[in-house]
């Protein structure tokens, strides 16, 4: 078989779904960092902050492994957000050497004012795609994650 008998490499990579979400995903996220800019929060700490809400004495490991992080990057990210008076660690009551992470008040703060600029974002894709679509856009995406899990 010669060379150009071969399919060319990348022929559909942009009609592909997994093109297709990356593009979405992309945009959502710059508009996410542009709407939160002005708040003093990127979208990668709008989701530690939520996710620390969410369930409060996380570990950075703990994080890293849920956002799909490394753990250096939560460190940098929890160090910030520290310094700003938005998070704070504590020792674990059995672990000596682990440190769980809380918001402070300035922390829940921040996030109820980061998380209504989220949820504008969210709204406007839904009314732009309609309920029907919106609904059966999140079932698309869950079923997505399972089958990529499963693989």
């Amino acid at each position: 078989m010669t060379h150009e008998d071969k399919q060319p490499i990348g022929a559909d990579a942009l009609n592909r779904v997994t093109w297709a979400l990356r593009r979405a995903e992309w945009a959502v996220q710059a508009r996410k960092d542009q709407r939160l800019r002005p708040l003093g929060l990127a979208a990668a700490q709008y989701t530690l902050l939520i996710s620390v809400h969410s369930d409060p004495g996380l570990t950075g490991a703990e994080l890293a492994r849920r956002l799909n992080v490394t753990p250096q990057a939560i460190a940098s990210q929890v160090t910030r957000l520290e310094e700003r008076g938005q998070l704070e660690r504590r020792p674990h009551p059995r672990h000596r050497h682990v440190q769980e992470l809380h918001l402070t008040d300035a922390g829940r703060d921040r996030l109820r004012d980061a998380d209504a600029v989220i949820v504008e974002i969210e709204q406007r894709i839904a009314e732009k795609l309609g309920a029907k679509k919106a609904a059966q856009l999140r079932a698309l995406l869950d079923e997505v994650a399972d089958v990529v899990r499963e693989a």
